[in-house]
C-alpha cells in the first residue's frame, strides 16, 4: 500500500495529544487537593478512575474497532475526551472529576488501540518500527510540554499576562481553580481532533492475525500459561511505577521540601518525563549490543537508586533524582512487552490485549501508595514502589524468551 505521509502525521498527533491529556495528573494533585479539601487517600482516586478505563476498554476496544473500523472509533473517543473534559471544566468538583477521568481514560484506551495497525498501514511495514520511534517521542515531547503549560497558565491567569490564545479563560475559571483552565484548554483541543479525524480520508486496515483479538479459545489457552500472568503482572508493575512516581513528585517536593508545585514542582516532573524519552532513544541503541534482560536489570537497578536518593535525599538530590527515575525507567515498557510477546508462540494479538490490561496498574498502585500515605505519611508510602521496580528486576532474570533480541558486536560498527 502507498505511504499516505497525512495520516502517519495525524497519527503522530494523536500520539502527542493522548500524551497531554494523561500525563498531566502528576502536576495538578496537588493543587485538586487544596481545592477540594481532599486527603491523600482520596486523591488517589484520581488516577485510579483514570487507568481503571484501560482494564475495562482494552480488550472491547479491539474487538469494536474490527466492526465499527478506524475512523468511527477514532471519533467517538475523541468525542468522549471532549465530554470528558468539557463536563471537568464546566462543573469542577471531586465527583466530576472522577466520572471524567473515567470517560476520557475510555477515549484514550480506545485511541492506544486503533493507533498502531492504523500506522503499521498508512506509514508502511517496511517504515513501522521508526514510526513507531516517531510517536514515542512525539508521546515523551507532549509529557514534557503539558506540565509547562500547567505552570504558564496558572501564574498568568487573572493577571492580564495569558496573551491572546488563551486570553478567553480568564471569564470562565473560577480564581481559586486556576488549574481548571487546563481542562478547558483539552476540551478545546479533544474537539479540534473530532473535526480534523472526521474530515480525513483513512486507509483500510486489514488486521494481522497477530492483531486480531480472540476472546474464545485463544484468550482461555492464554491465560493457562504462567508467563503471560507472569508478564501481565510486568506490566502492571511498570505502569504503576511510572504513574506512581509521576503522580506523587509535585505532592512529595511540597509536603517534605516546601516546593511549590505550580513552578518547580512542574518543572520537576516535566523533566521525568523529558528523560525518559531521552532514555527511549539510548534504550535502543543498548538493545542492538546488548541482551533486552540485562538492559532491563541494569537500568530497573538504577530506577531503584535513584528513587532512593529521591525520597531520602536533600532536596537539591531530589531535584534530579526524581527525573531520573524516569530515565531508567525508559526502557521497561518496551522491553517488558518484547519479552512477552517472544515467550509465546501465537495468539499475538489477544496477548497484546491482555498485556494493554495492564496499564490499569496506573489505577491502582498510585491509589495503594495514596492510600498508605494515610497511615504512615507519603514518604514511607512512596517506599512501595521498590515492590513494583523489584518485580520488574525479577523479570530480567528468570525471562526465557523463545526469540531473544538481535544484537551486533560492538566492533561491527568500526568494520
Amino acid at each position: 500500500m502507498k505511504k499516505n505521509n497525512l495520516i502517519v502525521a495525524l497519527i503522530l498527533l494523536i500520539f502527542f495529544v493522548i500524551s497531554f491529556l494523561t500525563n498531566i495528573l502528576g502536576p495538578i494533585i496537588p493543587d485538586i487537593i487544596d481545592s477540594f479539601t481532599l486527603s491523600i487517600g482520596l486523591a488517589g482516586f484520581l488516577p485510579f478512575s483514570f487507568f481503571v478505563a484501560y482494564a475495562v476498554m482494552s480488550i472491547p476496544s479491539g474487538i469494536l474497532v474490527e466492526k465499527y473500523k478506524e475512523k468511527k472509533m477514532l471519533v467517538a473517543a475523541f468525542s468522549l475526551a471532549f465530554v470528558g473534559a468539557l463536563v471537568f471544566a464546566l462543573i469542577p468538583s471531586f465527583g466530576i472529576a472522577l466520572t471524567s477521568l473515567f470517560i476520557i481514560g475510555i477515549g484514550m484506551a480506545i485511541l492506544q488501540v486503533v493507533i498502531n495497525p492504523l500506522l503499521r498501514t498508512a506509514g508502511g511495514e517496511a517504515h513501522f518500527a521508526f514510526n513507531s520511534v516517531l510517536g514515542q517521542l512525539a508521546f515523551g515531547a507532549a509529557s514534557f510540554l503539558s506540565p509547562m503549560l500547567y505552570s504558564y497558565l496558572v501564574t498568568n491567569i487573572h493577571t492580564g499576562d495569558l496573551g491572546f490564545l488563551f486570553s478567553f479563560l480568564d471569564g470562565m475559571v473560577p480564581e481559586n481553580l486556576k488549574w481548571v483552565s487546563l481542562y478547558w484548554v483539552f476540551a478545546g483541543i479533544a474537539f479540534l481532533m473530532v473535526i480534523v479525524v472526521y474530515f480525513a480520508k483513512f486507509p483500510k486496515v486489514e488486521l494481522k492475525e497477530d492483531e486480531k483479538i480472540d476472546v474464545g479459545v485463544a484468550f482461555k489457552e492464554l491465560l493457562a500459561n504462567k508467563y503471560v500472568v507472569l508478564y501481565f503482572l510486568g506490566i502492571f508493575s511498570y505502569v504503576g511505577t511510572e504513574q506512581g512516581i509521576a503522580n506523587w513528585i509535585s505532592k512529595f517536593l511540597q509536603t517534605y521540601h516546601g516546593v511549590d508545585p505550580a513552578t518547580t514542582g512542574a518543572s520537576v516532573i516535566s523533566y521525568f518525563w523529558g528523560l525518559l524519552t531521552i532514555g527511549c532513544l539510548l534504550g535502543l541503541l543498548l538493545l542492538k549490543f546488548l541482551d533486552s534482560r540485562t538492559v532491563l536489570i541494569v537500568f530497573t537497578s538504577g530506577a531503584i537508586i535513584a528513587l532512593l536518593v529521591a525520597l531520602f535525599g536533600p532536596v537539591s538530590w531530589a531535584l534530579i533524582a526524581f527525573p531520573m527515575t524516569g530515565f531508567f525507567a525508559s526502557v521497561m515498557w518496551s522491553v517488558i512487552f518484547s519479552l512477552a510477546l517472544n515467550s509465546v508462540p501465537h495468539h499475538h494479538g489477544t496477548f497484546s490485549g491482555i498485556l494493554c490490561t495492564g496499564i490499569a496498574g496506573g489505577a491502582v498502585v498510585p491509589l495503594i501508595v495514596g492510600g498508605l500515605a494515610e497511615l504512615v505519611g507519603l514518604k514511607l508510602a512512596m517506599v512501595f514502589l521498590f515492590i513494583t521496580l523489584g518485580y520488574i528486576l525479577s523479570i530480567g532474570i528468570w525471562a526465557k524468551p523463545l526469540v531473544s533480541n538481535a544484537t551486533k558486536n560492538i566492533k561491527d560498527i568500526f568494520k
